[in-house]
């Protein structure tokens, strides 16, 4: 049974910053792709950032005009079938619950960012950013 695990989140003042990780367990996913999503209240679940494992290629998704990679970085560890997502210079606008998410397929810059490519999905970690 494939599960993915997050961990990481919390609560932070502007400007400070998390890790995520997410470790996945019951299978090797080194072919495929693993990404963050995250879901603010009364939201819709938006791409943040992906990691093409066959190539690894990262994919970042946008926020306030801005793309993510600017404060956002996605790192895999195909020894530890784990995924990090480092989060720096947060804003209010980050709060939200952010899932890992995880895939068998070869996806490329368009594919990554939609959600019914991955197959396995956690249960998320909160985040929270004040002012």
């Amino acid at each position: 049974q494939v599960q993915l695990l997050e961990s990481g989140g919390g609560s932070v003042q502007t400007g400070g910053s998390l890790k995520l990780s997410c470790a996945a367990s019951g299978r090797t996913f080194s072919s495929g792709a693993m990404a963050w999503f995250r879901q603010a209240p009364g939201k819709e679940r938006e791409f943040v950032a992906a990691v093409t494992l066959w190539n690894g290629s990262t994919y970042y998704g946008q926020s306030l005009g801005q793309s993510l990679k600017v404060r956002f970085t996605i790192t895999e560890n195909n020894a530890n079938n784990s995924v990090d997502l480092q989060l720096n210079d947060l804003k209010p606008d980050d709060t939200a619950v952010y899932y890992c998410a995880a895939g068998s397929s070869q996806l490329g810059p368009v594919s990554s960012r939609r959600l019914g490519e991955y197959d396995f999905w956690g249960r998320g970690t909160q985040v929270t950013v004040s002012s």
